[in-house]
């Protein structure tokens, strides 16, 4: 199972991978991690991919995922400075131990493009087109069934603070929660 996400970094919008560790679920509490002082998040969409597929043309990515819900994005802010100044890796700054909140999958709406109703509700919208990003995935990498596809959305970075909660909706059903400690 892989994790491929797209996050933006100093306005490059990049491909990074995260390891199944990085996967935090279940409403379990994301810990802050020990020699940060600057972490938060970005909020991010999160598709699960319903099926094998390599270099897949744009206008059947839809064919390639199933479900979709929100995640967060977490980052040490203060490492990604340090690394970007070093000109060094940024993988310890976004790819640590439960750095992705996953919230509940919400499964594809009959009838339409999955890629177009999940767009129309997103809001803001994510960095990449949803069909760029599997494309660009596939590109590189055969993603697989099971494998879980991240998209940041065009929001600021969001500092977190001990005991706060952070909760998502879909269509007024709490699909995401997290508390920091």
């Amino acid at each position: 199972m892989k994790i491929i996400g797209f996050i933006d970094i100093d306005g490059r919008i990049e491909m990074v991978l995260k390891g199944d560790s990085a996967m935090l679920v279940n409403r379990k509490p994301f810990f802050i991690p020990d020699g940060t002082n600057n972490i938060g998040y970005t909020d991010c969409i999160v598709l699960r991919v319903s099926r094998l597929g390599k270099n897949i043309a744009p206008k059947f990515t839809d064919r390639y995922w199933d479900a979709w819900t929100y995640g967060l994005d977490f980052c040490a802010k203060d490492r990604l400075q340090d690394a970007i100044t070093r000109q060094g890796s940024w993988t310890e700054a976004i790819a640590f131990d439960n750095s992705l909140a996953i919230g509940q999958f919400i499964n594809s709406p009959l009838g339409t493009s999955f890629s177009e109703a999940v767009q129309s509700i997103i809001a803001p919208a994510p960095i990449l087109p949803i069909a760029e990003a599997i494309h660009r995935a596939s590109r590189v990498m055969t993603i697989r069934q099971g494998d879980y596809i991240y998209i940041q959305l065009k929001q600021p970075f969001v500092p977190i603070y001990k005991e706060q909660i952070i909760t998502r909706t879909i269509d007024n059903n709490e699909v995401l929660y997290c508390k920091i400690k």
